[in-house]
């Protein structure tokens, strides 16, 4: 069983994204590792290279900034590194710049892989996930943040990344997944509150013009929150190759930040509870086939 690993990634290092952290992360269990490394104006193709691993092979991409209806580019980046994996590889782990996959999951992911391998009827694996919010001290639970995503796909002729690499598609079919217990742990909304609101501007420049940018989130020193929904205080570990940067970088808020949210409005709060009591998600939009 071959296995092959693949992100892009561009400017990490000026987003503060744990992008290194998420190779190290899945790397054990991956034979290659294809890095579609964008054209940044900071040093991340340094912060690339010094994994030092001879599994890892960088290839030079350049964005296409003119694409931002629904943040297209970021699929165009996947699909390049998509395209270098060889032929010969059986599974694919997909990992974005700022997630990464806690050394608990790994023995489980791997069997899962062998598990499934000659199994026609299952095309991706899906996994669960934990959204950090602000610090590494506090997780968003809510409908608005999806809580599985495919992240490990067979090599078959025609996939692609969808949309805004949320996820993958053959051609404009769903994949028939499983649902497995391991988790990616998502670091991109763990910011102090004047690097969250430019994380938000950042990130929406792939989606919106820059008219609308100034108008919804100019400059200022502090973040609203609105899109956290919901915070529960964390109480788990988190990935070893984490550590180093949790050490240096978990500020502490002055304030207990699950009582600072914005209430839901009636409709998301009669769905949360029906979530919380029974696990349902109603109306969760899925972007594959869950095969049980």
């Amino acid at each position: 069983m071959k296995v092959t690993g693949f992100t892009f990634i561009r400017n990490a290092v000026v987003n503060d994204y744990p992008a290194k952290e998420a190779i190290l992360s899945v790397l054990p269990l991956c034979d290659d590792f294809v890095v579609a490394l964008g054209n940044s104006t900071d040093e991340t193709a340094e912060l690339i290279k010094s994994i030092g691993s001879d599994k890892i092979r960088i290839v030079n991409t350049v964005w296409d900034e003119s694409i931002r209806e629904g943040g297209r580019v970021f699929a165009d980046e996947t699909n390049k590194a998509l395209a270098a994996i060889a032929e010969d590889t059986d599974w694919m782990i997909y990992i974005q710049g700022d997630e990464a996959i806690h050394e608990d999951y790994l023995p489980l992911i791997k069997a899962e892989m062998e598990a499934e391998l000659h199994n026609k009827k299952i095309e991706a694996l899906l996994l669960k996930y934990r959204h950090f919010y602000a610090s590494y001290d506090y997780l968003a639970e809510s409908r608005r943040w999806y809580r599985r995503e495919v992240r490990i796909i067979k090599n078959l002729p025609g996939v692609h990344s969808y949309r805004d690499a949320q996820g993958f598609r053959i051609n404009d079919r769903k994949l028939s997944a499983k649902l497995i217990d391991a988790y990616v742990y998502h670091y991109g909304w763990v910011k102090p509150p004047k690097g969250l609101q430019g994380k938000v501007r950042n990130f929406n420049q792939f989606y919106q013009t820059e008219e609308w940018i100034e108008e919804n989130y100019p400059v200022q020193e502090t973040f609203d929150m609105h899109n956290a929904d919901r915070l529960v205080h964390f109480r788990g570990t988190h990935p070893k190759v984490m550590q180093l940067r949790i050490e240096a970088a978990n500020w502490k808020f002055d304030k207990d930040l699950t009582r600072e949210t914005p209430k839901m409005n009636f409709r998301r709060r009669i769905l949360q509870k029906i979530e919380d009591l029974t696990g349902l998600r109603l109306f969760e939009y899925r972007n594959y086939k869950l095969v049980k």
